[in-house]
């Protein structure tokens, strides 16, 4: 058995739905589970007509025509799309009188694009000769608290999916199971959704639970690449990556599966695989707990632009074990994450979402401190194997150097797999080409 993950760009129209259902049936005696989002830009437009329903317009014609449009060209039937189109409408309906809509309203509301879409690829697979029975996530045992928005899996989820699945993967049933991604419901048969990552990790927990082959997430490059290819069009596909190395390239701007999706299949051993639905000769990246080779000194190299640079100044902490836990609390207080730090004897220096309102964290860090804060900054990272760190450091600098970029903060991850560097805004790009091409020309 496979799990096999289709995004919503993968399923946006008739053409991409006739596309996929091609490489299902190309791994179809692999025994495939399919995990699937929304069509295209749905769940974008289902907010859009929330915030029409809060003002009193109930509007589900855009949504309704891009799904009859679709089915009409596929030719199927959709009478079960039909009905929950009907369903939306009176959710929508309900929000317009009361001109409001709560988070579990609205992970109600959005629910419905991923419950459209298994729908819709279900039908053109039986339509094509491939058994194929559309699930929502609840109906295999996919149970969340009740944290709408950005639920977490319940642990009986490990044991509710193989009760549902194992039929299947033994061979009793023949009809490939297509799976909503991204939502599930509670104890008390709400539904919630999981959140950033939810449909990779709808995916990973499935392939974990099932002791799957491996599970695969099917995008439209030719696997996790050494950097972004828009920015350097010599970037090689990177052919074997840890748990670790892809959790960092995912938190440090890289779009490889969100941090949280890899917990299941860390537990498990479970690998994952990233395809290219153009190209699915390519064997793509694995993603396994160990490098089975020999390991590269740099695997890739990622960016996050727009972020803020906080220096932190006080002889205070000069011999005072407090400051720094006077420093975090201040973070804690005002629910601030931060991404990466460097200390020294008086200072330290950190860096945060410059999305984030700082006003009332920095005017809290002044009465104990110098702050400084400096946005327009960007986070450029080495994902590495830190026991060459000096090498790494030695041709990276002088490379750098050379073109005249001025680094402004260095840290190396506790994960001992990531090398992270503050630039300006402006010399990111220039900082992320200059590197790959020292370590990957």
């Amino acid at each position: 058995m496979i799990v096999m993950k289709f995004g919503g760009s993968s399923v946006a129209n008739a053409e991409r739905i006739r596309h996929v259902a091609s490489i299902i049936k190309a791994y179809q005696e692999k025994r495939p589970v399919v995990v699937l989002s929304a069509m295209g830009d749905t769940t974008d437009h289902l907010l859009e007509a929330a915030d029409k329903a809060v003002e009193g317009i109930v509007d589900v014609a855009g949504v309704a025509k891009l799904h009859e449009d679709t089915a009409m060209e596929l030719g199927v039937n959709i009478d079960t799309i039909k009905s929950l189109l009907e369903e939306l409408k009176q959710l929508l309906t309900g929000i317009s009188m009361l001109k409001e809509i709560s988070k579990r309203s609205r992970d109600y509301l959005v629910s419905f694009g991923e419950r459209m879409s298994v729908r819709m690829m279900a039908a053109y697979l039986e339509k094509e000769g491939i058994p194929a029975k559309f699930y929502d996530a609840w109906d295999i045992g996919i149970v969340s608290d009740s944290n709408f928005m950005a639920a977490e899996l319940l642990d009986q989820v490990w044991d509710n999916i193989p009760k549902s699945l194992n039929g299947y993967k033994n061979g009793q049933e023949n009809q490939i199971p297509i799976v909503t991604g991204f939502i599930a419901k509670d104890e008390k048969g709400n539904i919630t959704t999981l959140g950033r990552g939810g449909s990779d990790l709808t995916a990973t927990m499935i392939g974990a639970a099932m002791a799957a082959e491996e599970v695969q997430t099917w995008k439209d490059v030719d696997g996790i690449m050494t950097t972004d290819p828009r920015l350097c069009p010599d970037a090689k596909p990177v052919p074997e990556i840890t748990y670790e190395e892809a959790q960092e390239l995912a938190i440090f701007g890289a779009q490889v599966l969100h941090p949280r999706s890899m917990m299941p299949v860390r537990k498990t051993g479970t690998p994952v695989r990233v395809k290219n639905s153009y190209n699915i000769t390519s064997p793509g990246s694995i993603i396994v707990e160990k490098h089975t080779g020999k390991v590269p000194p740099v695997c890739a190299i990622t960016k996050v632009k727009h972020i803020t640079l906080i220096d932190i100044v006080s002889s205070r902490m000069l011999g005072s074990a407090g400051f720094l836990a006077h420093v975090f609390n201040q973070f804690l207080k005002w629910n601030i994450s931060v991404d990466i730090i460097a200390t020294s004897e008086v200072s330290v220096s950190l860096t945060v979402n410059t999305k984030a309102d700082l006003t009332g964290l920095i005017e809290d860090l002044s009465r104990a401190a110098s702050v400084t804060a400096r946005s327009n900054k960007s986070i450029v990272t080495i994902i590495c194997d830190v026991a060459h760190s000096s090498a790494i450091l030695a041709s990276g600098f002088a490379a750098l150097a050379d073109e005249g970029i001025n680094v402004q903060m260095i840290s190396q991850g506790a994960s001992k797999v990531n090398i992270s560097m503050i630039v300006d805004d402006d010399e990111a790009d220039r900082t992320v080409q200059i590197l790959h091409s020292a370590f990957f020309a």
